[in-house]
């Protein structure tokens, strides 16, 4: 798999600024299609609700582009991922189930499972 389609971490990671229920948070989105048309959706506010009690997910206003998309990985905490079949945005605050070609990982928060699993509002914006 060539790097620019790494699951976390790429040469050309881009950092975000992002806000969970208004308090910053250290962001980096990889340099994967999906990430980068998903950084082309930024600034984004989004409503977030609890699934399964392991995420937080929110609709995106549309799909995003996931051709090609990297090899399937399973999300662990912290991770933002993109479910495919729904187009909604995932914020893991537990480990995720194992890899879906359908969940492709988009970045990283660096933040506490607690404060993720507990956070209603997300902000994201593109650093300068």
């Amino acid at each position: 798999m060539p790097p620019s389609t790494s699951r976390r971490s790429a040469p050309m990671d881009q950092q975000a600024r992002v806000t969970l229920d208004g308090r910053p948070v250290q962001a980096t989105l990889n340099n994967s299609p999906a990430a980068r048309d998903f950084a082309e959706l930024l600034p984004l506010t989004l409503d977030l609700e609890d699934f399964h009690s392991t995420e937080r997910v929110a609709d995106l206003p549309r799909k995003l582009d996931t051709d090609p998309a990297p090899e399937p990985a399973a999300a662990t905490v912290g991770d933002i991922a993109y479910y495919a079949p729904w187009g909604n945005l995932a914020l893991f605050y537990q480990d995720g189930p194992a890899p879906s070609a359908d969940l492709l990982i988009l970045g990283h928060l660096d933040v506490s499972a607690d404060q993720l699993g507990r956070a209603k509002r997300i902000t994201i914006e593109a650093a300068p």
